[in-house]
């Protein structure tokens, strides 16, 4: 179950009209471990010709964002280990094309502080700025 604003989602047609993406926060509830991250709705998927055709055909499917809960390694082990229900999926903010998508997910990476807080599990940013490159001042 997705929230928005205290609302549940169950469909792309909760959602606002020609939405691309969000942003999300999973939280694991025992821990309050959390993971901030973006998900596509939809994407274009190839399909073989038609038989007597050359050109692939071409079909907007559905992502999974119905039952994803993240791409990081320790959420899916806690998903394993775990009940669904001991999860918290919140979407933060719609995008409405593939570029605001990126940037409203890199400016809540960056905004939240998720590689200098305990609190989240993110490691990396843009695949540039990893937690353990940062020089810790406390040292």
């Amino acid at each position: 179950m997705w929230l928005y604003k205290e609302k549940v989602i169950n469909g792309i047609e909760d959602m606002p009209k020609n939405s691309f993406g969000f942003i999300y926060e999973v939280c694991y509830t025992p821990t309050n471990e959390k993971y901030l991250g973006k998900k596509v709705l939809q994407f274009n998927k190839k399909l073989p010709p038609l038989k007597g055709f050359k050109r692939k055909r071409k079909v907007i499917v559905e992502s999974d964002w119905k039952t994803y809960y993240g791409s990081h390694q320790k959420i899916k082990t806690l998903l394993k280990e775990n009940k669904h229900d001991d999860f918290k999926r919140t979407i933060l903010k719609f995008a409405f094309n593939k570029k605001h998508l990126t940037y409203l997910e890199t400016k809540y990476l960056f905004k939240k502080q998720v590689l200098e807080s305990e609190e989240y599990i993110n490691d990396n940013i843009l695949g540039k700025f990893f937690r353990k490159d940062l020089v810790n001042p406390n040292s």
